[in-house]
């Protein structure tokens, strides 16, 4: 097997980081109620997912927990893509618009 298509504890921590980075440097633009309102849908959404993630790699679902945070993730960058949030141009962490 291919040591890059093993998926391990270290990788899915590895990710993890990632979105936490991507989570904390991104901040708001919504500018009325209802862009808040979207943006706050979008958060509420990945910090879930990133909930989810960590349950499941503290029960051992590596899968589960690797496909939690990458959805995590996605929440965010949609966030940024649609211009809700700021991603101060960091595209390693970020499908800048």
């Amino acid at each position: 097997m291919n040591p890059d298509e093993t998926l391990t504890v270290e990788r899915v921590k590895h990710y993890l980081n990632i979105t936490e980075k991507a989570r904390l440097k991104a901040t708001s633009l919504a500018s009325n109620p209802d862009e808040e309102s979207m943006l706050n849908t979008l958060l509420s959404m990945a910090d879930d997912y990133a909930n989810d993630a960590e349950y499941f790699l503290r029960k051992g679902d590596l899968i589960r927990a690797f496909g939690a945070i990458n959805y995590a993730h996605a929440w965010i960058d949609a966030a940024v893509k649609l211009r809700l949030l700021d991603g101060h141009g960091d595209d390693q962490l970020f499908t800048l618009p």
